[in-house]
């Protein structure tokens, strides 16, 4: 069945579905500007704590640690409160990390609102696709689940673009602005807007229709359907309540198989989560900056470069948007894989056989010839591309969609734990590999590229124009 026939067995009144999604996906904008906004401020917080390379990635990476956790739980927490609750809770942490962080005295309290940050990212992480696919007709999902992915880059664009901003102000990350406060603690500052507007919209839509039928609410659920679908409204209450009659609560328990282990269709998500990191698009958004500065560029110009990726970023999720629902997710995540590995490769060789020179710290660093340094710039904004139109928001669609209704919410949040876990892993690792050799650094994401596309060709199933209540 193509995209135009189900549009005309399924008529649904777009505005509102597109309302919901859209105020769901704000979760993504705090996911891309916690993890976005530290690129900015990284030399800036190393040199204000006297910090070593080691330590240095552990506070950038740290927030990835409350994001593990907060996945995990906020799953098992929403089937118990609701999905809506789930959001303010994230919104509100987010709100603490945000003055947390830019009134940090030392290293460690600075990681430790992180920590409480990524606690209410990572369970809005988990949420948003999982209010999006339960609210969402079968024949809009890839594109209502996208926008999960456009949310979180235009947080990465809005967070690059405030770091930019207040740099340019101050002229310098380290330099004081107003206040007496530098211009690094001004960029965690900002994060207060996001984090009410969130908060506040998310008080603004109905709770999810499955929750509401698990909740006995059948009437309400009903009226959230209405909302959102001009026909079928019966049909589909009907379906809802026949998964939640054989179906019990969610629990961890029911994604195990007999015996040992975790499900099948558990382990995919968990590995689409892991190689979405493993390609090292984090290591662009972290360390863009810092990277773009070590092979010759000013801080000025380096910040601009990570302000144009961001936007290239957001141009191909658009992209991505419009090509979900039409050629399906699997062929997408092949493209994004494919062109992965070709550019990673071309970053590879780049610094591999790049001269070395000596610098300030005692670290060898690459030296670009201009040649060199264009082509760098030119594989990682490709790189950019391929990831924004495939892997990006492909794989939020398919863990939103991919596992049935009594899984899904345990289900979902260990797949996106492990994909928390899975970027803390590399941007940790990120300035120890570069002081191997940032060739070094490539040629591992390159290998993880290749190794991707291997994966979905033998293990991905295509879910495109499914109900959720057809999920095997």
């Amino acid at each position: 069945m193509t995209v135009e026939d189900a549009e005309v067995q399924e008529d649904y009144v777009l505005g509102r579905v597109v309302m919901l999604a859209a105020v769901a996906a704000l979760g993504g904008f705090l996911f891309g500007f916690d993890t976005a906004v530290i690129n900015g401020a990284v030399n800036a917080v190393g040199d204000e704590f006297d910090l070593a390379p080691g330590p240095k990635g552990f506070v950038v990476a740290s927030a990835l640690l409350g994001c593990a956790v907060g996945a995990y739980l906020a799953g098992r927490l929403a089937d118990r409160i609701g999905r809506i609750k789930v959001m303010v809770i994230a919104a509100a942490m987010f709100f603490v990390c945000a003055i947390g962080s830019a009134f940090a005295f030392s290293a460690w309290d600075l990681t430790f609102w992180r920590i409480i940050g990524g606690l209410g990212v990572g369970a809005a992480s988990v949420i948003a696709p999982a209010y999006i696919a339960e609210t969402s007709p079968a024949v809009l999902r890839g594109r209502m689940g996208s926008l999960q992915q456009l949310a979180i880059v235009t947080g990465i664009f809005v967070a690059l673009l405030s770091d930019a901003l207040w740099a340019h102000i101050a002229r310098g990350a380290s330099e004081q602005l107003w206040w007496g406060m530098d211009a690094w603690r001004w960029m965690f500052l900002v994060g207060v807007v996001p984090a009410v507007l969130y908060g506040a919209m998310a008080l603004t839509i109905p709770e999810s229709p499955r929750h509401l039928m698990a909740k006995g609410q059948t009437e309400k659920a009903r009226a959230v359907l209405r909302q959102v679908m001009r026909t079928g409204v019966g049909a589909r209450i009907d379906e809802i309540r026949r998964t939640i009659e054989i179906d019990r609560r969610s629990s961890f328990s029911d994604i195990r198989k007999k015996g040992s282990g975790l499900l099948p269709i558990v382990w995919v998500g968990i590995a689409l989560s892991v190689f979405q990191q493993f390609v090292g698009i984090n290591v662009i958004f972290y360390y863009s900056s810092a990277l773009w500065q070590q092979v010759g560029f000013t801080e000025a110009d380096a910040l601009k470069q990570t302000v144009i990726t961001s936007v290239t970023n957001i141009v191909v999720t658009l992209v991505a948007i419009a090509l979900v629902d039409r050629i399906g997710r699997k062929l997408l995540l092949v493209i994004g894989s494919s062109g992965m590995f070709v550019t990673l490769g071309t970053l590879a060789i780049v610094f591999a056989t790049a001269p070395t020179k000596l610098n300030a710290d005692g670290h060898m660093e690459p030296v670009l010839s201009s040649g060199g340094g264009m082509t760098a710039l030119i594989a990682a904004n490709l790189f950019v591309v391929f990831f924004g139109v495939s892997w990006g928001p492909v794989v939020w669609v398919l863990l939103g969609e991919m596992f049935n209704n009594r899984i899904r919410a345990t289900a979902l949040g260990v797949a996106a734990g492990a994909q928390w876990i899975a970027n803390f892993a590399i941007s940790t690792s990120f300035p120890k590999m570069a002081d191997i050799g940032l060739g070094f650094a490539y040629g591992f994401y390159t290998v993880f590229a290749l190794l991707s596309l291997g994966f979905v060709l033998k293990f991905v199933q295509e879910t495109k124009g499914r109900q959720l209540e057809d999920m095997a």
